[in-house]
């Protein structure tokens, strides 16, 4: 990987970082944020490496925990903050909050609030693509709770029976909400779940980018080739709780010390940056200075922008007489 692209890993990781903490803030100290509130920090290179493989044209969809990846698939901070606070300038105008965003412009489909259910919807995003003969591929984001569901296991056997061009990538942070894997799943390797409907799949270090954007380089070329469904099993971790609710006193003691003391994907990508590039310590400040900045200037964007109409709110909802005609 070349310089340029590596820094540009790296901003965007940093930009997701400081987003979720600032809508930490936002949502517990200011209560400009309401509603469900579910943070991506500590999994940011899955989303930044994974997406950094697609070419224009493919899927990206995904379930609540979806800020890092709606902000990786190039939506504003602007946008994306508006959307958290209910605002009309949010990407889908206010009506998603923190759950729901898409964007039809990139392909990327949420952003969903029910666990497992869009699972189905990546597979017939992919089924389109088969039957359009098209090349596309889709890239479906899970947690590792998801694969108790029964969309899931329904889904990955029409994947497999249809060779689909499906790239199922399984975020697995450890936890189920506040259940461990080993306490609500029979198999604790997710890519178990995957061999039981011959799907290749292969288990990654979700906190290495660079692990990351080969691995699902190699699977998006598979489908590609016609090779059908492929899984990724990207082994990360999530700093905060579930969602901002939860406090995380189920976690044993030191567990998330070691992990972002030892794992952390941005410091670990900082690392490299500074040991194998001509890249400063000075430049690296300047990035989250003006990632700062970016943040600030979305929140002021946000605080300034309206509410939705009255009038607009069963906009999109229900047809009007004319257009039922």
């Amino acid at each position: 990987m070349d310089k340029d692209t590596l820094l540009d890993w790296y901003r965007q990781m940093v930009l997701i970082r400081r987003f979720e903490e600032r809508s930490d803030e936002l949502y517990q100290l200011e209560g400009k944020i309401k509603g469900f509130l579910h943070l991506y920090i500590g999994q940011e290179a899955v989303a930044v490496g994974s997406i950094a493989a697609r070419k224009e044209g493919d899927h990206i969809i995904t379930a609540y925990r979806d800020h890092g990846h709606a902000l990786a698939v190039g939506l504003s901070a602007n946008e994306v903050m508006a959307e958290l606070m209910g605002k009309a300038t949010g990407v889908v105008g206010g009506r998603g909050g923190s759950m729901h965003m898409a964007s039809k412009e990139r392909t990327f489909w949420g952003g969903y609030g029910i666990v497992g259910a869009h699972i189905s919807l990546g597979t017939g995003l992919a089924l389109a693509e088969q039957y359009k003969g098209t090349d596309n591929v889709c890239l479906c984001y899970f947690g590792d709770g998801a694969t108790n569901i029964g969309y899931f296991h329904e889904s990955l056997n029409m994947a497999a029976v249809w060779d689909l061009p499906i790239v199922f990538i399984c975020e697995n942070n450890k936890y189920g909400m506040g259940t461990s894997i080993e306490k609500a799943s029979a198999a604790v390797k997710m890519i178990d779940k995957a061999k039981a409907y011959k799907i290749p799949g292969k288990q990654i270090d979700g906190m290495d980018i660079f692990a990351v954007h080969e691995a699902t380089q190699k699977a998006i070329e598979a489908c590609r080739k016609g090779k059908g469904p492929q899984f990724l099993e990207m082994m990360t971790y999530r700093y905060e709780g579930h969602s901002i609710g939860d406090r995380t006193r189920y976690r044993p003691e030191g567990e998330l010390d070691k992990w972002r003391d030892e794992k952390d994907p941005i410091a670990t990508l900082q690392k490299h940056l500074l040991s194998e590039f001509d890249v400063t310590e000075e430049e690296l400040i300047a990035i989250d200075e003006a990632i700062m900045k970016e943040v600030d200037e979305a929140v002021k964007f946000s605080d300034e922008s309206p509410l939705p109409a009255l009038d607009t709110l069963f906009d999109h909802i229900y047809p009007s007489n004319a257009e039922a005609n």
